[in-house]
């Protein structure tokens, strides 16, 4: 079985974040119904998403587990009504078996923030079904992710980790082709390593493969934006920061952005986009352009 391609628009991807959990960090409890999650997804699609990434589990700092059979409850009838009205969706765990039911039920692509480490399970099915595998850098699990925080250069350390993570999963048969790759900012990472990273990005990039970026609202943009008493800004008070970051990593090389706000970033990649092609004309009609000096 071979899945559909990676989107590749020719610019910049956006994936719009769709959380079907009551304890997300920034909008856990808001599309935990089947009704207010679809309407939220074609919301997203409509503002210009690429791909509607849907999760049931949250990821947050400190987060338990919920069993497979709660994650299938939440995100299946979500996945497969959005794929009935023509929605490209990704389906956002770390489980094989959850992973394997949405792609049945109609997802297009799994993204794996543990990279493949939770689920031994999860490289063979990825493989078998022949879909875009989206591997994020981490270190721990969401209880005990920031005890392994600990970097001698966190861009050449994430770097070299992820090498293994591909070179694992093109080892279980995954093509080259359907990998993506993630360096995870917030997981295991302090707002530092957060900056790092970003400023490094070219240096991901460099690996070939194409490159998501998760930064929307993430701890670290509150503490950028701090107060001089040390107040941060609420999560749902970061998307004009998070913008920024979606800015940097397009212009870095990056092939996608996961973010919340969908339509401000959707925007923002445009301009990004078209700034890009002029600079390419303007490059190609230099070659083409007689030296003043005629030499």
């Amino acid at each position: 079985m071979i899945g559909a391609p990676l989107p590749r628009p020719g610019r910049c991807v956006v994936m719009g974040i769709l959380n079907v959990t009551p304890d997300s960090f920034s909008d856990g409890g808001r599309h935990d119904t089947l009704e207010a999650a679809v309407a939220h997804g074609l919301h997203l699609a409509a503002a210009g998403a690429d791909l509607v990434d849907v999760g049931g589990e949250s990821t947050r700092p400190g987060a338990h587990r919920v069993r497979p059979a709660e994650e299938c409850r939440r995100v299946l009838p979500v996945v497969a009504e959005l794929a009935r009205h023509g929605i490209p969706v990704s389906i956002d765990t770390t489980r094989a078996t959850v992973a394997a039911a949405a792609l049945e039920a109609g997802a297009v692509l799994v993204n794996d923030v543990s990279g493949g480490l939770a689920d031994p399970g999860m490289a063979p099915t990825v493989a078998d079904a022949g879909v875009p595998w989206v591997l994020m850098h981490r270190r721990g699990d969401s209880r005990d992710m920031y005890a392994e925080a600990g970097y001698d250069d966190v861009v050449a350390d994430v770097r070299r980790e992820l090498c293994r993570r591909v070179d694992a999963a093109l080892a279980a048969g995954v093509a080259a082709e359907r990998i993506v790759v993630d360096p995870g900012l917030g997981f295991a990472k302090r707002p530092e390593h957060d900056l790092a990273l970003l400023a490094g990005l070219d240096r991901i990039v460099d690996l070939g493969f194409p490159v998501l970026v998760g930064a929307s609202r993430k701890r670290f943009l509150g503490t950028v934006l701090a107060t001089p008493d040390g107040r941060t800004r609420r999560p749902d008070q970061r998307d004009h920061a998070t913008l920024a970051t979606s800015v940097l990593a397009a212009r870095a090389g990056a092939w996608g952005v996961r973010v919340h706000d969908v339509p401000g970033t959707a925007d923002a990649i445009r301009v990004v986009a078209a700034v890009d092609a002029a600079a390419r004309a303007g490059a190609e009609r230099a070659t083409r352009t007689p030296s003043l000096t005629g030499t």
